[in-house]
């Protein structure tokens, strides 16, 4: 049972999409959209249409998953390929690679709206996300991308309720933002690396690994980043050696684990030193 508040922004999401025609979602496969594709069917039907952008920086396994979740919840669903791995300003991994990363996104799917009739695009972005450094909400806003969820003031524990009260089974879903976000500012993004790391967190889930878990890539040395209060469980969970092994076949030299825990964003971090 959803609070009064919670309720009547549910009301004014569905009405934003009741004064629609049609609408292209952007749609990742991660909660946040996964939530804008499901409400966008349940008012528009066959006059929504979810567009998953397939690139080196997706896992394959999250791939099959929105398409799992789109046929799930009976939303139309198309996936095209986008091409920021031949834009050096996306690879060299700048302080705003998610601009290049959203500007090419963006630059698909707008043409690709218009040619089939579909009105605008939307997107999952949150109102949490409007407090994090996202230059790509710039990109986004410049191609005209309307962002519902942040319109009507639904934060990320809210998009997980509303999950869960419209009977999405990954309601609690860990996030799971592209695989570039896993290199230091200023380490260029390769095909490679990026394979790499996924790999890499793709073993850690094949054996158990439930809930937020990051590799960052520093340089040929992986960090694992789990919550704080789960180091104990990880240590545990898996066979040291034969991750240690693993990990080395992918191409890294050496693995840490980060004492710190898991924190969104803390690549982040490092932005002030560079600026």
């Amino acid at each position: 049972m959803l609070n009064a508040t919670l309720s009547a922004k549910l009301d004014r999401l569905r009405h934003i999409f009741n004064e629609s025609s049609e609408v292209l979602v952007a749609y990742s496969g991660g909660i946040d959209s996964t939530l804008v594709a499901k409400v966008a069917f349940d008012v528009l039907g066959d006059r929504a249409l979810a567009i998953t952008a397939n690139s080196p920086s997706l896992l394959p396994a999250d791939l099959a998953a929105a398409q799992v979740q789109a046929e799930f919840m009976g939303i139309k669903h198309q996936i095209v390929d986008t091409d920021e791995m031949n834009n050096p300003n996306y690879t060299s991994n700048p302080i705003n690679r998610c601009y290049f990363c959203k500007s090419e996104l963006h630059d698909t799917l707008k043409p690709l709206a218009k040619t089939m009739g579909y009105g605008y695009v939307v997107d999952g972005l949150n109102v949490d996300d409007l407090q994090d450094y996202r230059p790509g909400i710039q990109a986004a806003k410049e191609r005209g991308v309307r962002s519902p969820l942040a319109e009507v003031g639904i934060s990320k524990i809210e998009v997980r309720m509303l999950s869960q009260h419209l009977g999405m089974p990954w309601w609690d879903k860990p996030s799971q933002p592209c695989l570039s976000s896993r290199f230091p500012y200023g380490e260029e993004i390769t095909i490679e690396k990026l394979r790499r790391v996924g790999n890499a967190e793709q073993y850690l889930r094949d054996r158990g690994w439930k809930g937020d878990i990051r590799v960052r890539s520093m340089g040929d040395t992986a960090k694992i980043e789990v919550p704080g209060d789960r180091l104990s469980e990880f240590m545990t969970a898996m066979i040291v050696n034969d991750l240690t092994k693993a990990f080395r076949t992918y191409g890294f030299t050496s693995v840490t684990l980060d004492l710190e825990g898991f924190r969104s964003g803390k690549m982040n971090d490092a932005i002030a030193h560079i600026a």
